[in-house]
């Protein structure tokens, strides 16, 4: 197996690629849309096992609507930083308003899918004064899936993640095995839209050095915590969630966490949603923004629009 450079995933396209220093690491972002201060800012995270590439298609889309768009690499993938630690997701979070600073923004709205939809829920409650609207994609509210760990989860699910605690092994599976192509498919649901290509740049993402293991630390930290003290006090933050504008959007076919128990329980809404929009896309799984780009593009541009971010 060899190794892959992080600049083989600087891959060309309507964007400009930028690095920025954020919470003591450098992050890598691309950046399209106007280059203005005062235009507002949708900052899109990625899941794991992918990389800022997941979001090719709804870059230009949200972009050519007027919107300023950085799709960032999180902590230890693609061209950011890989370091030994901080892998939580109170300091994920911390990394993304950190990032929305060093692009000149006071707030952003904040769109994540899978993982990376945890990492948004999060804003909301640990960085509230840099987030102006949430959209988690193929992630229900943590607090929901805390309250019913066995039923937010599916069962071949549960085998994956309790895998992912393993030392070494989940790692090379990523790297030399098929678990980048088995994590693609399980949790997603398109028939065929994982295609050769595709494929081929996840695997790329994950060979680069310490990518794997830095993905395998976030699927860690999420199932180790729950029982631990720094697990109890993410969720008590996630208690003191100040109201936002609210997107949730979840495949029918999610393989990972079944559409029936995604959107918001009575209380978390209450909690959490100031104004609160819910879709459902039947024919995707857990991997929207690849699966179903238009219908994400489209539902993202109405969102947007109903939210008077900016002008119709």
């Amino acid at each position: 197996m060899s190794t892959v450079d992080s600049a083989t995933l600087l891959i060309e396209g309507p964007w400009r690629h930028r690095f920025v220093a954020a919470n003591g690491a450098r992050f890598h972002v691309t950046v399209s849309g106007p280059d203005d201060r005062d235009t507002p800012l949708v900052v899109l995270l990625h899941g794991v096992p992918q990389f800022w590439w997941a979001w090719r298609r709804q870059i230009p889309a949200l972009a050519d609507a007027g919107y300023r768009v950085a799709a960032m690499d999180v902590r230890g993938t693609g061209s950011s930083d890989k370091p030994p630690q901080g892998y939580d997701v109170p300091t994920l979070a911390a990394d993304v308003a950190g990032v929305v600073r060093s692009l000149g923004a006071s707030r952003a709205i904040v769109v994540g899918n899978g993982t990376g939809g945890e990492i948004a829920w999060a804003m909301a409650a640990l960085q509230p004064d840099v987030v102006q609207a949430v959209a988690a994609l193929g992630a229900p509210h943590p607090l929901d899936v805390h309250g019913h760990p066995r039923t937010a989860l599916r069962a071949g699910a549960w085998r994956r993640l309790a895998f992912a605690q393993l030392p070494s092994f989940p790692e090379r599976a990523l790297q030399r095995g098929d678990l980048v192509r088995t994590l693609l498919t399980e949790w997603g649901g398109a028939p065929g839209w994982l295609d050769a290509a595709t494929e081929q740049r996840y695997r790329e993402a994950v060979r680069v050095p310490f990518a794997a293991h830095s993905q395998m630390e976030q699927l860690r930290w999420l199932v180790r915590s729950m029982p631990r003290l720094d697990g109890r006090r993410y969720h008590a933050a996630l208690e003191q969630t100040r109201p936002l504008p609210v997107l949730q959007v979840h495949g029918g076919r999610d393989g990972l966490r079944p559409a029936t128990y995604a959107p918001l329980s009575a209380s978390t809404k209450a909690l959490v949603a100031e104004r609160y929009r819910y879709e459902l896309v039947p024919s995707a799984g857990h991997w929207l923004p690849d699966e179903a780009p238009d219908v994400v593009s489209e539902v993202l541009l109405d969102w947007l629009s109903e939210t008077a971010l900016v002008s119709p």
